[in-house]
């Protein structure tokens, strides 16, 4: 006898981002099982989710797909998605306005919640390098890769060791004193823009530092919140009427290092949709358009 499946935990919103489907960093695996572990009423991806800069055909494992096809099963069930569009996969921006059912694709979103109103962008606006040297900031890119393609040979090891796990970027980022000041900045930036305009919250991606704290502006207290990452961090912002905003890490969360049952559970609808062939998918996708 299946299994039943497990309770999943109900948040009114989700925002993950910086996922980078399609490189050797995504944890894919890790960004599933958290996806099937909660119901969010309202799941923003708040930029770079899929890695289009340094896409390539030759590497998309099978893991980076299950996320696109469970992702699309929550829209075909009513799950509302928010794609805002980051640096990595700019080229959506073009498509900014777009709606497909329960998926919209913008460039920034104004959630009006209980605790007060939250501003959501990506946030690499503020990137000096993005604005003016955007060879150098794709450079960059492809040099961050390697550095965590790197960091996984590394944590393998350190794994065969006993060791506890690092994060080399991370190391990197805090020794640099200029990195600090950058990410600060940042911060800083993100929530005097959104106090001038009035807004309690302001959420952003980008930096890949996963926080929540509150700001002084010339105009007022902001609470700061970013989303972190999937590559680093795994980490990701939830929000429910009763505890307002909290940081979600998957490595804190004993739930998702219990051994994966032996026996597959029965699905519901949303893994259902999910494990369904592509162009099942599709069909549910404009059949729900139709509807509309």
């Amino acid at each position: 006898m299946a299994k039943k499946t497990a309770k999943r935990r109900r948040v009114e919103v989700c925002v993950i981002s910086d996922v980078h489907l399609g490189t050797y960093g995504c944890h894919a695996p890790e960004l599933l099982r958290y996806l099937k572990s909660i119901r969010p009423r309202t799941l923003v991806l708040n930029g770079d989710i899929v890695d289009i800069w340094q896409f390539s055909k030759s590497y998309w494992p099978a893991a980076h797909m299950r996320v696109v096809r469970h992702l699309a099963g929550m829209a075909a069930k009513g799950t509302r998605i928010h794609y805002l569009t980051g640096n990595h996969d700019e080229l959506l921006r073009k498509f900014a306005g777009t709606r497909l059912g329960a998926l919209s694709i913008e460039n920034k979103l104004l959630l009006d919640l209980p605790h007060g109103q939250t501003w959501l962008f990506h946030g690499d606006v503020f990137d000096v390098t993005m604005r003016h040297s955007r060879w150098l900031a794709r450079l960059g890119g492809h040099g961050y890769d390697l550095l965590i393609l790197l960091n996984r040979f590394v944590n393998w090891g350190l794994h065969r060791l006993g060791r506890p796990r690092v994060a080399l970027s991370k190391v990197v980022k805090d020794r640099v004193k200029s990195a600090v000041s950058l990410v600060s900045d940042f911060e800083q930036t993100a929530a005097s823009i959104a106090a001038d305009r009035g807004y309690r919250y302001v959420a952003c991606g980008h930096i890949h530092c996963p926080e929540i704290k509150d700001l002084t502006t010339g105009a007022g207290l902001v609470t700061y919140l970013n989303s972190g990452d999937w590559v680093e961090n795994l980490t990701a912002l939830e929000y429910t009427a009763t505890a307002g905003w909290q940081l979600y890490r998957y490595q804190d969360d004993e739930a998702q290092h219990q051994p994966e049952p032996t026996e597959e559970p029965e699905p519901d609808e949303t893994d259902a949709a999910a494990d369904a062939p592509a162009a099942v998918l599709l069909a549910d996708l404009l059949r729900e358009i139709g509807m509309k």
